[in-house]
């Protein structure tokens, strides 16, 4: 792996490309007005979102290499690194790219939502592939945004900018429920798959493995922890955690009938560290104790 190049500012990711800063904390760069871009590793101190419109070769992006296609766009969030680890160069590179520091949000409410676009934590092979009509989208709200900070700027500069990031945020929202909704063969399997690994997990004693988690899931299943709740939430209305914690409170009712283990028992055999929080989770669940629900039966 090459060396990473550190990009703390907007500005130091002008300097690299050799474009102007217009603006500390913000910039769209029309890649086709670039002669070239040199290749690398990048660590990103701001977030950071592509749209590529031709074959670019391989990204490294997260754990996985991607060879992205035309219409893909790749969101970055500060403290990844991306890039193509191969020294080269990209001539005539085509495509946008927008770049915002957090300190251009500070104090404003997309500040404060930006966390809930967690298409940022994606992993590259869940890249969002956008058709021409969404492209032209994506393309008129970079322009917008790119002839804002050519503007002088007066009090209403940032307001302007801000909302047309949220607006592409939200668009790409959209975007990702269409692609889930394209995918459903594939997201069904996912599912599937998901349901038969928590089958497998309880299928034995786990109190040595304690109680599963989205993110172990997610690993199992190769996916992104924040891809992968999205996805289930989108397949079934409920999200992961609480589809996990579902077949928790399934698996002890089976326990507490079939078995003349004390509720204690029943919550170490589930892996729960202590036995109240079982006890806890299941009258959140069903209106009642453990105790209760085996007496009743």
């Amino acid at each position: 792996m090459g060396e990473i190049v550190k990009l703390n500012t907007v500005k130091d990711y002008n300097d690299f490309l050799g474009v102007e800063t217009l603006h500390p904390l913000v910039n769209v760069v029309d890649m086709s007005q670039l002669a070239e871009i040199s290749h690398g590793l990048k660590n990103f101190g701001f977030y950071c979102i592509y749209l590529k419109q031709l074959e670019c070769g391989t990204l490294l992006y997260g754990r996985n290499r991607y060879d992205y296609e035309a219409g893909t766009l790749v969101f970055i969030a500060p403290g990844q690194v991306a890039g193509i680890d191969d020294g080269g160069v990209s001539r005539h590179p085509q495509g946008w790219i927008l770049m915002f520091h957090p300190d251009l949000l500070r104090g404003t409410s997309l500040a404060r939502q930006i966390a809930d676009y967690s298409f940022f934590s994606y992993e590259s092979n869940e890249a969002l592939h956008v058709s021409e009509e969404e492209r032209t989208i994506v393309r008129n709200l970079l322009v917008s945004i790119r002839d804002e900070l050519k503007q002088p700027a007066d009090r209403h500069s940032r307001k302007i900018v801000i909302a047309n990031i949220e607006v592409l945020l939200n668009h790409c929202l959209r975007f990702y429920d269409r692609q889930f909704d394209n995918r459903k063969v594939l997201n069904r399997d996912i599912l599937t798959r998901f349901e038969g690994l928590l089958r497998s997990y309880f299928a034995e004693e786990t109190r040595q493995q304690g109680l599963p988690s989205v993110a172990w899931c997610a690993n199992q299943l190769n996916l992104s922890p924040n891809y992968f709740g999205d996805l289930i939430k989108k397949e079934t209305g409920i999200s992961a955690q609480e589809h996990i914690q579902n077949v928790i409170i399934e698996k002890a009712k089976e326990m507490l009938v079939a078995h003349d283990k004390s509720v204690s028992e029943v919550a170490y055999a589930l892996g729960f560290k202590y036995p109240h929080h079982l006890s806890r989770l299941f009258k959140k669940y069903t209106g009642e104790s453990p105790k209760e629900y085996r007496t009743r039966r």
